[in-house]
């Protein structure tokens, strides 16, 4: 009789190095074609921290309009933004713990809209102090109110809506700039570059598109913003002439 053993046997090793052999082939290919973290990116993230920063800056220059949502702090005080800004000025909204107010500027005219308590301020005295207050407050309550530029608030408000003024300052890094590590915002993969170790702020900065910074953390819990909508134009017009007050030479105190 005849045994067919040795050929079962051989080709069950056959069949065994066949599987280690793709195996080991699947491996060496996997390990060949390990993906390419910058694939698909504008490659910024190839660049050292300082040519990022300079890259980064020169798109924000570069770009016509941006958004920026967040909340910044300054002397103790916390402020949210919305605001849209472009090269002709912008619109949007201020907001602290007591008070809110919108701002539009258009070229050199800034405006200022906020509610009757905003232009009620303590301290008067009553009388007639109280009186004109109540009054000033009813007539400039839900109008524009234009800013005189001669105002001492007029260019503090101003640097509200000038792009390249409040860029200025959110993008500023103090100390050495060092690249930090990758993240995603807004869906966007990105890069972020550091002041020293991030104590003097931090931005990211997108890896698709136009290198655009997209967040940004100021340092010192000076509050963090996001920045996006970048070069999407947007209305940006005068308020009519029935929905605007012009106080005169120097706009009334407010409680804000």
């Amino acid at each position: 009789m005849t045994s067919f053993a040795p050929a079962v046997r051989n080709r069950r090793r056959t069949a065994l190095a066949l599987v280690l052999c793709g195996g080991l082939t699947v491996a060496l290919a996997a390990c060949g074609t390990e993906e390419d973290p910058d694939k698909g990116t504008n490659g910024v993230a190839r660049l050292t921290a300082a040519e990022i920063d300079t890259k980064a800056r020169a798109a924000a220059d570069a770009a016509s309009a941006v958004r920026l949502s967040g909340t910044l702090v300054s002397k103790g005080g916390t402020y949210r933004l919305e605001m849209k800004l472009n090269a002709k000025g912008g619109m949007g909204s201020v907001t602290s713990k007591k008070q809110s107010f919108a701002l539009l500027r258009v070229g050199d005219e800034l405006f200022l809209k906020a509610p009757a308590e905003f232009w009620t301020h303590e301290g008067s005295g009553g009388g007639e102090g109280e009186s004109a207050d109540v009054a000033a407050a009813d007539k400039l309550g839900g109008k524009y109110v234009k800013v005189p530029e001669d105002d001492p608030s007029y260019r503090h408000l101003r640097g509200f809506t000038d792009k390249r003024v409040l860029l200025g300052g959110l993008l500023a890094l103090h100390g050495k700039v060092n690249k930090g590590g990758r993240d995603t915002v807004a869906g966007l993969r990105t890069v972020q570059i550091l002041g020293g170790k991030g104590e003097g702020g931090a931005f990211d900065v997108s890896l698709e598109g136009e290198p655009y910074p997209v967040r940004v953390a100021r340092g010192g819990g000076g509050g963090t913003v996001t920045l996006s909508d970048w070069g999407q134009a947007f209305p940006l017009e005068a308020p009519q002439e029935d929905d605007t007050v012009d106080y005169g030479g120097q706009l009334p105190k407010s409680s804000g």
